[in-house]
């Protein structure tokens, strides 16, 4: 029969006091009881672990070897407990995060470095990637939390982080490159760059709404398979662009950003409803109140 994990703990209190008498109200049990619980561990064992004399108490050779070995399982015991507790409180665990490539430029230093410091055992994965994948990705479990930019699809659960303009993007020195804001209308007669309406189809159905209610059909003359090389077709003086703020942290010289009348857009953070990841919810709350505080747009 092996020793219960009680029974060690009341032996290596006994073995510390070296007297029944305190670490029976140590332990705050009968004295008695203590002695037939020592007295089962060492029926266990085959080995007395203590002599008692008029002397007092003492370690037997076999008690003195047994010290550290017990030792070392109640403190295992301890460290899984521990372990346990800090893992449903959401302290420890992995956490996949995905990152919309527009949004990693400002996003993903503000939140790795906001879970290092909340949650510093939480071991963090990330990844850059489009938005047609990384919707697949919180679908399919390959990740636990996206970053990504409105509209996305149905059936996710989300939560706003930044809202920033939409900016109509322009090559340096076109002539509306210094008015302080547009309304899409005043881009009726320009040639257009965009990305191909199949990259995701939820972002070029609300474009073609809002050129609709501008009461006009974009000039379309180039596809971009993503941010970057729109700014280049823009810089190029290809044509002209629509996309968020924070985009003109990827491109810092032949571009000009122009906000647009009463257009924003949401990054938000999106995830399995039934997720019920303690670390997960964690990183949940530690982002959402670092966009409370902090103005994400600024951050990298």
């Amino acid at each position: 029969m092996t020793p219960e994990l009680r029974q060690l703990r009341y032996f290596l209190v006994v073995a510390e006091e070296l007297s029944f008498t305190r670490a029976a109200a140590r332990l705050r049990i009968a004295q008695q009881s203590l002695s037939q619980q020592i007295a089962a561990v060492e029926r266990a064992l085959g080995a007395r672990l203590f002599d008692r004399d008029t002397r007092g108490t003492r370690l037997t050779r076999v008690g003195a070897l047994f010290v550290p070995e017990a030792q070392a399982v109640v403190t295992r015991a301890d460290e899984a407990v521990a372990a346990i507790a800090k893992a449903i409180r959401g302290e420890s665990g992995t956490v996949r995060l995905a990152f919309l490539t527009t949004a990693a430029n400002h996003l993903l230093p503000a939140v790795v470095r906001a879970a290092r410091e909340h949650l510093p055992d939480v071991e963090l994965t990330t990844e850059e990637i489009t938005i047609a994948p990384l919707v697949d990705g919180i679908r399919t479990g390959r990740f636990d939390v996206g970053f990504a930019r409105t509209p996305r699809v149905d059936g996710l659960a989300t939560r706003t982080v930044v809202t920033e303009p939409i900016c109509a993007v322009l090559p340096v020195g076109h002539p509306l490159a210094d008015r302080t804001e547009l309304v899409l209308a005043d881009l009726a007669d320009e040639n257009w760059v965009l990305t191909s309406p199949d990259s995701w189809e939820p972002w070029h159905r609300v474009y073609a709404e809002n050129f609709r209610a501008a009461g006009f059909t974009p000039n379309v003359v180039q596809r971009a398979a993503g941010v970057q090389g729109l700014l280049g077709l823009v810089a190029a003086g290809v044509g002209v662009t629509h996309l968020a703020l924070s985009s003109r942290d990827l491109r810092r010289s032949g571009v000009v950003f122009v906000p647009m009348a009463g257009q924003t857009t949401d990054t938000e953070m999106v995830w399995l409803p039934d997720n019920t990841d303690p670390a997960v919810r964690r990183l949940l709350d530690v982002v959402t109140e670092l966009a409370a505080t902090t103005d994400l747009t600024a951050t990298g």
